[in-house]
């Protein structure tokens, strides 16, 4: 065959690709964007180009940046002392977990990322990374992180960010985001884990107190994500995300999110009345949790019109300053002392 015959081939058969992806989108849903994307780079004669802007949005730099931040308190709430160097160490092998775990939740939700509008620009549905890479990478950077802060702290430390590593990939990656509507409820220890990892680097183990970190987390995630979910839950139930508004309704959602942060609200104040936190704590712990009570009922009173995609809104974003708040008070006490004395 001459090279003309075989690039007619070539073009024939790029050509079916792409008619079956786009095919595949509309008949079967979710799935073939990143295919599409993929046959275009081939038939262009080059692979997806891997860039450093496309492998730090595989790692959710929001996502991880909470994780560290929450992680470094923990680590200095702690009782004991670490070494300075083993200390960072601890906390980049920390980020490197998160960001494994982020790149391996974006390979497996790779369809369904394609098909909702906040989450189509991503590095696989966008073709800019293909699945195979972000594979790789997920599982090489994960195992890096578990070994090396292994090596830096202890094995509790170590097999802690194992745990949450698997939790947030297989138990609420794989299947529970996809098969209740209360993933968010049980998958959101995933991320109440890391202060209970930095409490674990510095003492080789864990304690009421860390797990009190932990709590506070993981009560604080169902609110933050169903006030995200009233507001996005036409584009979950296009992916086919059981998220509870689509399943259970908004009404139903809002008074479970009053209920939620009701419960949430005083966990605040409990890291002080414990002894391992100041009177800083205390005081950003008791305007945080009134100040989230309120979004919620406010979040439980409106429910038409502009008002209650407001009231999300505020609840979503107010939530991430909260829990901000809560960490920052209780680390900057701890850096205050260590300063003082």
């Amino acid at each position: 065959m001459t090279d003309i015959g075989l690039e007619a081939a070539e073009h024939t058969m790029v050509r079916h690709q792409l008619g079956r992806a786009a095919h595949a989108q509309v008949t079967q849903g979710p799935a073939s964007v990143a295919g599409a994307a993929h046959a275009e780079a081939h038939f262009a004669g080059r692979a997806p180009r891997i860039t450093s802007k496309a492998i730090l949005q595989l790692m959710k730099p929001r996502v991880m940046s909470l994780v560290v931040f929450t992680a470094l308190a923990g680590m200095f709430a702690a009782p004991g002392h670490i070494d300075p160097l083993a200390g960072l160490v601890a906390i980049i092998a920390i980020a490197a977990g998160a960001g494994a775990s982020g790149a391996l939740n974006m390979w497996y939700d790779a369809d369904i990322d394609a098909v909702m509008m906040r989450t189509s620009k991503r590095g696989i549905p966008s073709g800019r990374i293909s699945a195979e890479d972000t594979l790789s990478f997920g599982i090489l950077l994960s195992v890096a992180s578990i070994i090396v802060l292994t090596i830096a702290t202890n094995f509790v430390a170590g097999g802690l960010l194992a745990f949450t590593i698997f939790y947030y990939v297989a138990i609420y990656t794989m299947w529970l985001k996809r098969s209740t509507p209360h993933n968010i409820v049980i998958g959101g220890a995933a991320g109440a884990f890391p202060p209970m990892i930095g409490w674990a680097a510095v003492t080789g183990s864990l304690s009421v107190e860390s797990f009190v970190l932990f709590l506070i987390i993981f009560m604080w995630t169902p609110p933050h994500f169903w006030a995200l979910a009233l507001v996005k839950s036409e584009d979950y139930a296009a992916a086919g995300v059981p998220m509870l508004p689509n399943v259970k309704g908004p009404d139903a959602t809002r008074l479970q999110i009053l209920v939620y942060t009701v419960l949430m609200a005083p966990l605040g104040i409990v890291p002080t009345l414990m002894g391992f936190a100041g009177p800083v704590t205390f005081v950003v712990g008791t305007i945080g949790g009134l100040a989230m009570l309120w979004w919620a009922i406010n979040v439980y009173r409106f429910r038409e019109g502009k008002e209650t995609v407001k009231a999300s809104w505020q609840l979503f974003g107010g939530s991430i300053f909260y829990l901000f708040a809560i960490f920052a008070a209780l680390l900057g006490e701890r850096l205050f002392m260590l300063w003082w004395t």
